[in-house]
């Protein structure tokens, strides 16, 4: 059955929008108020943005997350740079170790002078490290890289990636490690090899200057200190030199701070650590900075006191200085 034009199946009337002259959508409304079309209000509409407070808010918000975001990136960046500085001393610390083993027990010497003056190797060191104006293929070619070298040839072990810009090499190891002698560590009146690496002192069980491996007894070798991270080029000989007898801090050997306020350094079986200062006034001790210091290679600057030594005023400076001075000594001397 045919249904009506304009009814449904049920017999209800369904309006005709368009003969009405409506839109759809409509219904219900009063026909009889037609609102005319205006395009400036279409306009209006799509051209609506937003404000400035609006702009404001949004820019504010995004300045606080990037302050807050920076920090977070910074520390991330020194995280991972400490433990690329964490495995370099591990591995020098271990062929520290195998060279004294392969060498009847004797400890690399820990200064940089030639064969001829001291009846022995050059060092751990070698010149090659210090030479000024050498490209990284003439440092490898040449032929005074140091004792560690044959079983550390990779360049940048010898480098922390948070060390002074055209520094090749930033580590040093202690002063009690066969290094320079100390005031009141070790035993006069050696000659030839041993006028430049005499025997260190022994008071009880602990040997304050150290020759051979035996000789780290007490305290044990996972609390004696051999390289310390400095940041850079070490001053004079090759060595960190930490003071036996006084409680002050040495001028080319300033406590280091690069590590976010802290120092990494390994000990004689193997392992590393990283300390954070606890003194506000070992990380603002008075510091200067110097233009290519000796045995440092050109073009370079480097840090050290302004002074020739600086004596802890604190108790939590005194409390870093007296940690680093037993890790190096095995105790105190004073």
């Amino acid at each position: 059955m045919l249904k009506a034009k304009g009814f449904s199946r049920l017999g209800m009337r369904i309006p005709n929008h368009r003969r009405n002259g409506c839109r759809p959508g409509s219904v219900g409304r009063n026909l009889s108020i037609r609102t005319a079309f205006n395009p400036l209000e279409e306009r209006r509409y799509f051209l609506t943005g937003f404000t400035l407070i609006e702009l404001l808010v949004v820019i504010s918000i995004m300045a606080l997350l990037i302050a807050l975001l920076i920090p977070v990136l910074r520390s991330a960046r020194e995280l991972s740079q400490r433990t690329v500085c964490l495995s370099n001393l591990r591995q020098l610390t271990l062929a520290w170790i195998v060279y004294a083993e392969e060498h009847d027990g004797k400890i690399v010497l820990n200064r940089d002078r030639s064969k001829s003056m001291i009846y022995s190797n050059e060092g751990w060191l070698g010149v090659a490290f210090r030479a000024s104006m050498m490209s990284r293929a003439e440092l490898l070619q040449h032929r005074q890289k140091g004792d560690l070298w044959p079983w550390i040839k990779d360049v940048d072990i010898y480098r922390c990636p948070r060390g002074r810009p055209g520094h090749r090499v930033t580590y040093a190891i202690v002063a009690a490690a066969n290094g320079a002698p100390v005031e009141g560590t070790y035993l006069p009146g050696g000659t030839g090899y041993w006028k430049y690496a005499p025997f260190g002192r022994r008071i009880g069980s602990t040997v304050l200057r150290l020759t051979r491996l035996t000789e780290i007894v007490s305290p044990g070798a996972a609390q004696r200190a051999v390289f310390v991270d400095t940041g850079q080029t070490p001053s004079i000989d090759y060595d960190f030199h930490i003071e036996y007898l006084y409680p002050k801090w040495s001028e080319y050997s300033p406590p280091p701070i690069h590590h976010s306020d802290g120092v990494t350094l390994s000990m004689a079986d193997g392992h590393a650590e990283y300390w954070k200062w606890k003194g506000r006034e070992t990380v603002n001790m008075p510091r200067h900075i110097i233009s290519a210091p000796r045995y440092s290679p050109a073009n370079t600057t480097s840090e050290c006191l302004k002074e020739n030594y600086y004596e802890p005023q604190t108790e939590d400076g005194l409390y870093d200085l007296q940690r680093l001075q037993r890790a190096t000594w095995g105790r105190l001397g004073y």
